[in-house]
């Protein structure tokens, strides 16, 4: 058999947004980056768009600027892509409750929670915490009563409300008819693996 042709890959691998987001991340301008480099502003900015390959002795003085791994500019982004309605369903100790998570299980910097709560659903009387810094709730439909110790909000469709996940509170859907829809975010996320909250 006789062995196919090897064509080269027409298609340019577009690094320039992540050699820009390394270079804001530590502060510098185009400037600083040109001075040390030796390569000229123009040039920097056209391979920080991606109308410009750069050779490859000029993309490690570049990333020895930045200390950057010249391997990281060419992987693959780290996805995680859940369908409407895939989300795994996981049980936090609500009552009428449907949660999903939408985030991985693996991800330990955030969480995001899908809840559909049947009318008079809740997270319980007793107030509780979870171990995140920063608890985000938004209400998608219906109305979500959020309670901490000394005072109660009522959020309507569009309504977020932010607090300290240390903070004790709990919730509930106030109305008797209607469901609710809500996302929950957890930053960081508040447990290594899916299991309800701690109660304090």
């Amino acid at each position: 058999m006789k062995p196919l042709p090897i064509s080269p890959e027409t298609e340019r691998v577009r690094i320039g947004g992540r050699l820009r987001a390394a270079r804001q991340k530590q502060g510098l301008s185009i400037d600083a980056i040109a001075e040390v480099t030796g390569l000229t502003k123009s040039f920097l900015s056209r391979v920080e768009r991606d109308i410009t390959s750069p050779s490859v002795s000029s993309l490690v003085r570049i990333c020895q600027v930045l200390s950057l791994d010249i391997g990281s500019l060419f992987r693959e982004p780290e996805l995680h892509l859940v369908r409407d309605g895939n989300g795994p369903r996981i049980n936090l100790g609500g009552i009428g409750v449907d949660e999903r998570l939408l985030t991985s299980r693996n991800e330990p910097r955030i969480q995001l929670i899908r809840s559909a709560v049947e009318p008079g659903g809740n997270s319980g009387s007793d107030l509780y915490t979870v171990l995140s810094e920063i608890e985000v709730l938004h209400v998608l439909v219906g109305r979500i009563e959020v309670l901490f110790a000394n005072e109660t909000f009522e959020l309507l469709p569009g309504d977020t409300i932010t607090f300290p996940g240390s903070e004790p509170h709990t919730w509930r859907n106030p109305d008797h008819e209607w469901p609710a829809e809500v996302i929950w975010v957890l930053a960081p996320a508040a447990w290594s693996s899916v299991s309800p909250p701690q109660a304090s």
